[in-house]
């Protein structure tokens, strides 16, 4: 006849005190490993939007160099007109360049250059660079007096800082002979 078939369930087996430390082990392998991974996965993100915005500057400010380069061009023109103003003999000369600076200040201003405006404004380390203090009565301390070399913006940044002349108080020495001529003139 057919052979009895245990039927009984078997014991499960045992586990011995080897094999839970193995089973804990894989457990704090396996969480480290996700915890590694989820920092890399969050590194890697990072690394996607600082590339991002490295490729963005490089499209917005890929013609800075060449414009910068053409900012000498722009103060030739501009010295041009200066030097030919009182000369009355080069007046169609002067129209050729006063259009040609015209021309190219407009193609800069579409290309994203504009002009700062320095005269009688607060000084700003920023945006200007201080070539010298000049004493001056009539205008506020720390207040551009003086533009030597026009400076840009080039969108948010500063392709070329102004050169500019800085108010500062008349001498105690200089403000006393002042007060004196003063007095001079009113006494005559």
């Amino acid at each position: 006849m057919a052979e009895n078939q245990n039927t009984e369930p078997t014991e499960p087996e045992q586990t011995t005190g080897s094999d839970i430390e193995d089973i804990e082990a894989l457990k704090k392998s396996l969480s480290e490993a996700g915890d590694k991974y989820v920092r890399l996965y969050a590194e890697f993100e990072n690394y996607k939007r600082f590339a991002a915005r490295q490729k963005e500057d490089q499209l917005k400010y890929a013609n800075e160099s060449l414009l910068k380069d053409l900012l000498t061009v722009l103060d030739h023109l501009e010295l041009a007109l200066q030097h030919t103003s009182g000369n009355e003999s080069s007046g169609p000369l002067a129209e050729g360049v006063q259009l040609t600076l015209k021309e190219i200040k407009t193609t800069f201003e579409k290309y994203g250059l504009t002009g700062i405006d320095a005269l009688n404004k607060p000084f700003d380390p920023n945006v200007h660079h201080a070539m010298a203090q000049v004493e001056a009565g009539d205008a506020a301390e720390n207040t551009v007096v003086k533009e030597f070399r026009k400076g840009y913006m080039f969108k948010d940044r500063v392709l070329r800082a102004t050169l500019v002349g800085v108010a500062k108080k008349p001498s105690a020495a200089q403000a006393g002979v002042s007060q004196d001529q003063a007095v001079t003139t009113e006494e005559n």
